[in-house]
């Protein structure tokens, strides 16, 4: 499925990548699984770039908007697993 990913045009090359890595994370919960590790990771590297949580929130209701994913539940699923889970929103 092509998704909508919310992008900065002011972001570098790597920022860009950081932050489409992380909604791919989100995908593969909605999609299948994915270990939690990966999800915490990618999100701490997408609160680098975007370290304000009202341009957060702006971000994942857009990206909820175009693929019905919503980003806020695979984090907070992520934070709550135990340490050897995976994360999946099936």
């Amino acid at each position: 499925m092509n998704y909508h990913y919310p992008i900065d045009p002011d972001w570098s090359t790597e920022q860009v990548m950081d932050v489409v890595q992380f909604f791919n994370t989100v995908e593969e919960a909605y999609e299948g699984e994915v270990e939690k590790e990966k999800v915490l990771e990618h999100y701490k590297r997408f609160k680098n770039i975007v370290p304000a949580k009202d341009e957060e929130k702006t971000m994942f209701k857009e990206f909820e908007k175009h693929s019905g994913y919503i980003p806020y539940k695979v984090v907070k699923n992520a934070q709550e697993a135990e340490q050897s889970e995976n994360v999946t929103m099936k």
